[in-house]
């Protein structure tokens, strides 16, 4: 059929509710910041003036908080730039790098409360349990308005957003944890629970950044997406009718909601390839949720995915051959 190479490429980004989306979440991302900053400095002399740990980890937690959020605000804005010839992407990553940032400090933040935990724990020093349920209280209350507006962002679909309430919902524990530990010792004189209290929201946020940690590696990494079975877009391709054969498959993600496929399929000869480009494509969108799309039609005088396959080439990825189905 004189068929060799056609390619099909689908764009859809959905951009309605892709910008909708975004200005929610620059919009949450401002107010908490503008929250959490207005109760950082109250919290910093708060956690001086009582000689406790719980409140000071909080604030310190806090201080991340803010740069987290102020960082997360700052790369939402660039990352709506346009494509340009060198970045034929944009800078949409500046997402995904701002959300490894946050993880990384939360992790940091966790291992410092640790050790001056571990510290405290030989020799518990006394705290001024009243003032310190107070101020813990004034903070817990901040954190739960500052969560309430970023759960009303772009957080289940954004990565980076995640990421700043994961740091918010981690210094809201730590409120909770203080007042917890000051309860304990006002009632009962246990100062030994500030640095306990401390050392079990120090584990919960460490558990919370490596979530968020290892989720933007996998996407630096272009590693497919987590909520995509990769051998089963490759099978359900080959089931279409007419396709013997599919190779070079990559699945990844260029940004939160913003998934990317690349393929080849080797087609029956004298088959007219367009029918199955444009079912191969409406398969990804309705069945996968990929509308960033490139296929590369071949018929199968083309050796493309055995030359690849000779020089060690990612032809392997995906690779499976297969009858038309009829």
């Amino acid at each position: 059929m004189g068929l060799h190479h056609h390619h099909g490429h689908a764009h859809d980004d959905g951009h309605g509710h892709h910008h909708h989306g975004k200005g929610a979440s620059k919009r949450a991302l401002l107010i908490a910041l503008l929250i959490i900053t207005a109760f950082l400095v109250v919290e910093i002399v708060g956690g001086i003036l009582t000689n406790s740990l719980a409140l000071l980890s909080d604030a310190g937690h806090m201080v991340s908080d803010a740069s987290a959020l102020l960082l997360s605000l700052v790369a939402l804005h660039v990352a709506a730039r346009p494509p340009s010839n060198q970045k034929t992407f944009g800078l949409r990553r500046l997402e995904i790098l701002a959300a490894l940032t946050n993880g990384v400090t939360l992790a940091v933040i966790s291992l410092a409360i640790l050790w001056e935990a571990y510290e405290r724990l030989r020799t518990p020093p006394e705290v001024a349990s009243g003032t310190m349920i107070l101020i813990a209280s004034l903070g817990l209350a901040a954190n739960v308005a500052a969560a309430y507006v970023l759960m009303r962002g772009d957080y289940r679909e954004n990565v980076n957003v995640r990421s700043a309430l994961l740091h918010v919902l981690g210094d809201l524990l730590g409120s909770v944890g203080a007042i917890i530990g000051g309860l304990l010792m006002l009632w009962f004189g246990w100062y030994i629970a500030d640095p306990l209290i401390s050392i079990v929201v120090a584990v919960l946020i460490l558990l919370s950044s490596w979530r968020v940690t290892k989720e933007s590696v996998n996407i630096l990494m272009e590693g497919s997406p987590a909520r995509i079975d990769v051998a089963r877009v490759s099978e359900r391709l080959l089931h279409l009718d007419g396709v013997k054969g599919v190779h070079d498959l990559h699945v990844w993600t260029v940004t939160s909601g913003f998934d990317s496929l690349t393929c080849h399929l080797t087609v029956e000869d004298d088959r007219p390839s367009y029918p199955i480009l444009n079912e191969a494509i409406r398969l990804l969108h309705d069945e996968f949720g990929i509308s960033h799309v490139t296929i590369q039609i071949e018929d199968e005088t083309v050796r493309h995915a055995e030359l690849a396959c000779e020089h060690g080439g990612s032809a392997k990825v995906g690779h499976a051959h297969g009858h038309s189905h009829s």
